[in-house]
């Protein structure tokens, strides 16, 4: 039903109704392109009666038992019943112009286009279809970004779409992102800004931390226009701005890279090219990929200096704003600490080769029990606050996240393994951080270290915060610290959204769950590492004594596997990250999850 009048919500115009559907919801005075729905978005994209549904995801449902101001499952059935969706992304095969495509389609008005477990999947299911069928994929976004009533599994779902990004990359299928407005969050550092070719319409914004957000955390006052489309292209960040008139057509020439046109069987569906997707092998258990894992940890600590606690109940249960206040104790030892107790000859590495050298990301190479292994980590400076300033509180910069890539990448060469130490608030907010492709940064880290052919192991040493944190944790183990957290963000910030009381702190970090024992339960991660009596900053030195001990011992299990098994237990990893498997979503080859396993 077209409505009489609409009111342009830029230039405040009346526009005749028949005219807006015939502009295509565009303002004819201003220009001003009015969001639309995924399914408004298909039909003007798709060729007419070309449209097939992907099949259906299982993701799970609530996995926190969330409740803010509301029960989550409340606000899902809500977002169903008003928008007509199951999810915040719609997912079909069709064609644009005779050319085949396959499409992922953000609706906003499905919980602000948040990426959560159902929606990440729908997108790695839309990957999987355009790599069994060989023809590109459309990515159309609009989200605020990760959801966070979901917690860290959403966070998840970052690592979970680069990776299937990757794989579009390695097979040779073209991937095509139309950016609308807004994408911010966790699908800008994800999917968004790994396409092929990024194409935005005009005045759509797209960044890492929102304007408010930054507004707040840094004081300034950010200049007009600033994360638009338009600032992006002067940037660098995208390749082109398209009006809604000539999208259809843009896209049609774009397509043409990626697959020759197809004519329609009776059916209406495109014809099947190439192979189908192939799932990761079986190990003789019948578990993709990895074994369970095994060594002194397994039965948990048992007095052992260095075993890492790999079973749920031998974790202890800790208050979680307690938890996330003793993360952030100005005393623990710092990534510079561990790194220096740990490492035999380590030879920190400076610079990302482009534009600077973020002091809040330092690695190099070094000596793990013998073993040369490439460390990198997030250092948030000592005590003192001259010297947090100086590294920025660990809150990286682009130049931070790509000089982890270049280490990265030279571990690759050598064939060393790689070892991440996490402890971050999350990525530095700001305006020279978004001019300098935070988002971009991130995703690229995400899309690297999910296809890195040596092994991976991060430990979250103190505070893991949001993708900040996960930029340096798509690893094939992730370890945490009994006095460690890790979640999608910060409780603060989680308050002040979600309640709209920063006060509400307390019952924000209670519903995230960013504690070791829920991350074990969920899989998160594989294992806690013991730290001293009364906490790291007790005894540093013995802390980074069973940081070290816990990492040379996960690594001994990995070290022995080649590049094709590293990659396919990773691959599976996280591919099972918020999906309703009944198998526990850490290592990839764990047995399903019994109640004696998960109590």
């Amino acid at each position: 039903m077209v409505a009489d009048w609409v009111r342009c919500e830029r230039c405040a115009d009346l526009i005749d109704g028949k005219r807006f559907a015939r502009t295509l919801r565009v303002c004819p005075d201003c220009g001003w392109h009015s969001p639309l729905t995924a399914r408004q978005r298909l039909d003007q994209l798709l060729d007419a009666g070309s449209a097939a549904p992907l099949g259906e995801v299982r993701p799970l449902h609530d996995p926190l038992g969330f409740t803010d101001t509301r029960p989550y499952p409340e606000r899902l059935a809500d977002a169903r019943a008003g928008t007509g969706l199951t999810e915040a992304v719609l997912c079909v095969q069709g064609r644009v112009e005779d050319r085949p495509v396959v499409v992922a389609a953000m609706d906003f008005r499905f919980l602000g286009g948040s990426l959560g477990c159902g929606a990440g999947a729908l997108v790695c299911e839309a990957a999987r279809t355009s790599l069994a069928r060989r023809v590109p994929l459309l990515l159309v976004t609009a989200s605020g970004g990760a959801r966070m009533q979901e917690g860290i599994l959403a966070l998840m779902q970052m690592a979970k779409t680069a990776q299937a990004m990757a794989e579009l990359d390695e097979a040779g299928i073209l991937t095509v992102a139309l950016i609308t407005d807004p994408t911010y969050g966790g699908v800008a550092a994800s999917f968004a800004t790994l396409a092929d070719v990024i194409v935005a319409e005009p005045g759509a914004r797209l960044g890492f931390a929102g304007p408010r957000v930054i507004e707040q955390t840094t004081g300034e006052r950010l200049p007009v226009g600033f994360q638009t489309a338009e600032f992006l292209m002067a940037h660098g960040m995208v390749d082109d701005i398209v009006p809604r008139s000539v999208l259809r057509a843009t896209l049609s020439r774009l397509l043409f890279l990626g697959a020759p046109p197809v004519r329609p069987h009776a059916t209406g569906t495109p014809r099947a090219t190439g192979t189908p997707y192939a799932e990761p092998h079986a190990s003789p258990d019948g578990h993709p990929g990895a074994s369970p894992p095994g060594g002194r940890g397994t039965e948990g600590a048992g007095g052992v200096r260095g075993a890492v606690v790999r079973r749920v109940r031998d974790v202890a249960e800790r208050d979680a704003w307690e938890a996330v206040r003793g993360a952030r104790h100005p005393d623990r030892p710092t990534v510079m600490d561990y790194l220096g107790h740990i490492l035999d000859d380590f030879h920190e590495l400076h610079g990302d080769r482009l534009a600077g050298d973020c002091p809040a990301v330092v690695g190099g190479p070094g000596l793990l029990a013998g073993r040369a292994v490439m460390a990198i980590g997030q250092h948030r400076g000592g005590a003192s606050l001259a010297e947090r300033q100086a590294h920025r509180f660990g809150m990286p910069a682009p130049s931070g996240y790509r000089k982890a890539a270049r280490l990265m990448r030279m571990a690759a060469k050598l064939g060393l393994p790689v070892v991440t130490l996490v402890d971050t608030p999350g990525a530095q907010p700001g305006p020279a951080a978004e001019r300098g492709g935070q988002a971009v940064a991130i995703a690229e880290n995400l899309r690297l270290m999910s296809r890195l052919p040596v092994p991976i192991v991060a430990a979250v040493v103190g505070e893991g915060g949001g993708g900040g944190a996960l930029a340096l944790a798509v690893a094939d183990r992730v370890l945490i610290s009994a006095g460690g957290v890790y979640s999608v963000i910060s409780p603060e910030g989680c308050a002040a959204i979600l309640w709209k009381e920063p006060e509400a702190a307390r019952a924000a970090a209670a519903a995230l769950r960013p504690t070791p024992r829920e991350l074990l339960r969920l899989g998160v991660v594989d294992g806690v590492v013991p730290e001293p009596p009364g906490g790291a900053h007790r005894d540093p030195a013995e802390a980074a004594a069973l940081v070290g001990d816990a990492l040379a011992e996960t690594l001994s299990e990995l070290v022995p596997w080649d590049p094709d098994r590293l990659l396919r237990a990773r691959a599976e990893r996280f591919r099972r990250f918020g999906l309703d498997t009944g198998i526990h979503a850490g290592y990839a080859g764990a047995r399903p999850r019994s109640g004696r396993d998960a109590s």
